[in-house]
């Protein structure tokens, strides 16, 4: 997914400084574009707070009615320096990138684009999609990998399910305790550069669940519907739960409606990254040299595609979107 803000912010993301108990994050309504746009509620990243582990963009939307809005409709846009993970609940997204890989996104299955150094993709809701409803997430890159060889990767997670709950773990690993017996364990196969947690987890009305998490990560839990509680304190709906290194176990108990909601975490990056637009970066030169190779290839009508950082398009394609204007001002950290 692209940010299509006319202006966005420039963010110089850390990891925050982590204290006890839980930090609610608020979200904040973010259209797509156009009208009729469709509306997303972004929780990350916020002033107060820019990463969870190294996931540093969440993007909740729907249910929306396609008829409605028009559905998704992001044409070709870039990337770099991150990973998009996106996840479904309802509905389906085709996916087309400049590495060659063409695929579709449905419910309970993971989407994984890894930008590496620079790449480009659209998302289009399919015609037959009437409701869209979902997630898209950004994983920072670390230092390490961060220009490496853009990439893809799918997986269908077989859930974990008990008493009134399942779990599907998409990134990472996750276990859930049993007290009537054996633990229960997951483990995607999926790659990452960092050690990461995505899981979608279900509750029927009264349902506990207790997970086992690893103490030197940090963790978030986006309520997407129903009313739950995490540990002793109540989540509303549609806002991000932020919980600090330190804890072994995470108790997710829902309340009188079923519950949906994400879990993601991870070990903190400890790097500074610089996010503006659709890039990753970590200085104020380094993006703005991204945002003029971008303005010049789609710019130009031919060229020796292994000389474009963000790589080629098939012909016929609906037109790329231009990068927005830069601040006039160097892009600098936000206190």
């Amino acid at each position: 997914m692209s940010n299509l803000e006319a202006a966005p912010d420039e963010l110089v993301c850390g990891s925050d400084e982590a204290h006890a108990g839980i930090e609610l994050l608020l979200p904040r309504n973010v259209p797509l574009g156009g009208p009729r746009a469709m509306n997303v509620r972004r929780t990350l990243p916020q002033k107060q707070r820019s990463l969870i582990g190294a996931w540093c963009f969440l993007d909740h939307y729907g249910p929306d009615p396609v008829g409605e809005s028009g559905g998704m409709k992001v044409p070709r846009h870039p990337h770099t320096g991150l990973q998009t993970v996106s996840w479904l609940f309802t509905g389906e997204i085709e996916h087309r990138d400049s590495a060659g890989f063409h695929a579709m996104v449905r419910p309970g299955e993971v989407n994984l684009m890894t930008a590496g150094r620079g790449i480009s993709h659209s998302e289009f809701s399919t015609p037959e999609t009437t409701t869209l409803h979902g997630a898209q997430l950004w994983v920072a890159l670390p230092d390490s990998a961060r220009h490496m060889p853009p990439t893809f990767a799918h997986y269908r997670p077989e859930p974990l399910a008990g008493d009134g709950w399942y779990v599907s773990v998409f990134l990472g690993e996750l276990s859930v305790a049993n007290d009537g017996g054996a633990d229960q364990h997951s483990e995607s196969p999926v790659a990452t550069h960092t050690e990461l947690l995505g899981a979608e987890i279900r509750l029927e009305p009264g349902t506990s669940i207790r997970l086992a998490v690893k103490a030197h990560h940090e963790h978030g839990v986006l309520l997407d519907s129903g009313s739950l509680s995490v540990g002793a304190d109540e989540l509303p709906v549609d806002h991000l739960a932020y919980l600090p290194p330190g804890s072994q176990e995470l108790t997710l108990t829902a309340g009188e409606k079923p519950v949906r909601a994400l879990l993601i975490g991870g070990e903190p990056l400890n790097e500074q990254i610089l996010m503006w637009w659709n890039f990753v970066g970590r200085t104020h030169d380094e993006v703005v040299e991204y945002r003029r190779q971008w303005q010049a290839e789609i710019g130009a009508e031919s060229g020796d595609a292994s000389t474009k950082r963000f790589g080629d398009f098939p012909a016929g394609e609906p037109a790329a979107l231009p990068a927005p204007a830069l601040p006039s001002v160097r892009l600098r950290p936000r206190d």
